[in-house]
């Protein structure tokens, strides 16, 4: 109860702008919600890459679930998907603008997992 109560003196926001993030920061979970999108969009940063690339980059995800990922985040403009005419097909997925915007919070939850390893596991 002392954590809350030092939290609430602490914060710089009034209960109307907590309120207010609240939709805002629902619509964001439900864009990146899941283990793997995030890593994806890391993956995806620096180049514009192949499906067989990213599986390798981010390990531990099926197929399956890569595929659907990806068409989750080309549906919300993060990232886009460009075929090539080439036999066979050549298929990449490339990082968008907006997809970049998010490269703050990726480097906050980046910062805070660090500390949190710290603070819960004894490593850093």
């Amino acid at each position: 109860m002392a954590t809350i109560k030092k939290m609430k003196e602490g914060s710089p926001h009034s209960k109307g702008e907590c309120i207010s993030a609240l939709l805002p920061v629902r619509d964001a979970l439900q864009v990146l919600s899941g283990n793997w999108k995030l890593l994806i969009l890391i993956s995806l940063t620096g180049e514009a890459k192949r499906f067989k690339q990213i599986s390798k980059d981010v390990t531990g995800i099926t197929d399956k679930m890569l595929s659907k990922e990806l068409k989750d985040l080309e549906a919300n403009k993060l990232i886009v998907r460009t075929v090539y005419d080439s036999f066979p097909p050549t298929v990449e997925y490339a990082i968008t603008d907006h997809g970049l915007s998010i490269w703050t919070v990726i480097a906050a939850l980046k910062e805070w997992g660090m500390l949190h390893r710290k603070k819960v596991m004894g490593k850093g």
